[in-house]
């Protein structure tokens, strides 16, 4: 399914938009960290959780839980924060 990457993360993928498969948005994050070694830590914290600056929507509809399930032709959108002093 079609991912898109904040522009944050895209010096790991150096792309706006990536292929990733997963049953789940856990499963999905995964594959990506597979293709992209060190995004899914940007993503998501030690304890399996999304980050507090991090958004993840499926067909514009925001994700709550890893466990989010997934089907093909689904559209994955992550999206990260910006904060600054």
């Amino acid at each position: 399914m079609k991912v898109s990457i904040p522009q944050p993360l895209r010096g790991y993928t150096g792309a706006e938009e990536v292929e990733a498969e997963g049953a789940s948005v856990d499963e999905l994050l995964r594959d990506l960290d597979r293709l992209y070694p060190g995004l899914r830590f940007r993503v998501v914290d030690e304890r399996d959780r999304l980050r507090p600056h991090v958004r993840v929507f499926v067909n514009r509809e925001r994700v709550r839980s890893l466990e989010q399930p997934l089907r093909e032709g689904d559209q994955v959108q992550i999206l990260q924060a910006l904060s600054g002093g």
